[in-house]
């Protein structure tokens, strides 16, 4: 017999399992969450917001690097390691805090324990003192993901961290060797070069951040080596070798080559962690959970959101789907659209970019125009003093609908959401050129980039 029966059991309270539960009491239901570690899960307490904390410690650092040329000579300064992480954890202990009061006041139960469904409809939960039984109408799978392993030998000898370790280091290496020039990799890269670690990026393809517009890549790739960081593309990596200096063997055109650093850190993305709902016998697609436009699985009642299945890795994803999975269990029947789903990569300078690559575009059959701004050219930029980069958007020649925007340089985070609402309203570059934009700001580059799709930008000679 169930100890309890609800209406809705999320497993997993990360930024698609709280939001979930949230939504799912705002309408009504009467909701579980259970969570085995801490909630915010791996983004919060291991991903998105430990690391940009790390991030604007060095930034703050590069700031002071860079006084001189505003005028402000900082003629000593240290940095204190254990202060920048006891201010990253104390960020993220503020967070975790909050969601746990969000938790109370929207009369959520939070069960801190191991779920596992046993069948559809019915959890076993094991807590540190206690096994519950949980029968539930509706289950929301949020469980996330978890780095994925890499088959190379010696991946699992001391010194060779994933993120997860090196946002737990007590130090500052000497010398680091990162193993993927993805999202992850080129954001420990910055964090650590501009702290003082020598820093090594080793990408398997021919660039930095493969997944974005190759001009992205390679610009960033231009900028991180004005910082001092090695790059090596084009390379694979064939073994680690044990010691306290780390060497890497790896090849660049069939020559091998071979590197030393005081540690490793692996970042060759993730993989949904699906422990814990073998009893149901999804039929996973390459590792993933199908789901049908509701984001309900083959079995009724049975969701899934987030890195379990083959959508974006990204927190704002799960959280949207998180929430559009509680209304349709609320009886909404809301589809989630994934065309204007913005990507960004918290570097220095930042990038952003959100709909088709110009690759994509043009795989996909469009007849392209491209209209490009740089910031150098931008009064904001300028004073800022971080000139450097650019806003590139990609429209349709014939309907002139916007299909991509990238951009590269300061605040990229923050400007992609004007034209991540401007494609998700299909707007064509014309309106989006004409809308006023406020001076000084570099939110002016956008409206150029607009202008320039028809040649007429007016601050590129």
């Amino acid at each position: 017999m169930p100890d309890r029966r609800v209406d809705v059991v999320v497993i997993g309270g990360g930024p698609g399992g709280y939001p979930a539960a949230i939504r799912a009491a705002q309408k009504g239901k009467k909701v579980i969450l259970i969570e085995e570690d801490k909630l915010g899960g791996t983004c919060l307490n291991r991903g998105c917001i430990p690391t940009k904390a790390l991030l604007k410690s060095a930034e703050v650092v590069e700031t002071i690097k860079q006084s001189k040329k505003f005028g402000v000579e900082v003629t000593d300064y240290q940095i204190d390691f254990a202060g920048v992480m006891k201010w990253k954890d104390n960020a993220v202990n503020k967070l975790v805090q909050g969601i746990g009061h969000l938790m109370k006041s929207n009369q959520i139960e939070v069960i801190n324990g191991y779920g596992e469904v046993v069948s559809p409809g019915l959890i076993k939960v094991k807590t540190e003192s206690e096994k519950k039984n949980i029968k539930a109408e509706n289950i929301i799978l949020a469980m996330g993901s978890k780095p994925a392993s890499v088959p190379i030998p010696g991946v699992d000898g001391s010194n060779v961290i994933t993120s997860k370790e090196a946002l737990k280091l007590k130090e500052i290496p000497n010398s680091l060797i990162i193993i993927g020039g993805g999202v992850i990799g080129v954001e420990f890269a910055s964090v650590f070069s501009t702290l003082g670690s020598e820093v090594t990026i080793i990408e398997m393809m021919d660039r930095l951040i493969p997944r974005e517009d190759k001009e992205l890549g390679f610009e960033l790739e231009k900028e991180l080596k004005k910082k001092g960081i090695k790059i090596k593309t084009n390379a694979q990596v064939k073994e680690i070798n044990g010691g306290e200096e780390k060497s890497i063997k790896f090849s660049i055109d069939d020559q091998e080559k071979e590197l030393e650093a005081a540690q490793v850190l692996i970042s060759v993305g993730r993989k949904p962690n699906i422990n814990g709902i073998e009893a149901l016998n999804l039929k996973l697609e390459q590792g993933e959970i199908p789901v049908n436009k509701y984001l309900e699985t083959e079995i009724k009642g049975v969701y899934a959101i987030g890195d379990l299945l083959a959508s974006p890795q990204l927190a704002h994803v799960a959280t949207a789907e998180g929430l559009i999975a509680a209304e349709n269990i609320c009886g909404e029947n809301k589809e989630i659209d994934y065309k204007a789903v913005p990507r960004c990569i918290y570097t220095h300078p930042e990038v952003a970019a959100v709909g088709l690559t110009e690759e994509e575009a043009i795989e996909a059959g469009y007849d392209l125009k491209i209209g490009k701004f740089p910031f150098a050219a931008s009064g904001k930029a300028t004073v800022m003093g971080e000139s450097n980069g650019f806003v590139k958007i990609i429209t349709d020649k014939e309907f002139d609908e916007i299909l991509g925007v990238h951009i590269i340089g300061p605040h990229a985070t923050e400007l992609i959401s004007e034209t991540t609402f401007a494609i998700n309203l299909e707007a064509i570059g014309e309106e989006l050129a004409e809308t006023i934009h406020p001076h000084p700001t570099l939110s002016e580059s956008i409206m150029e980039a607009a202008h320039a799709l028809n040649s007429e930008a007016i601050h590129i000679p």
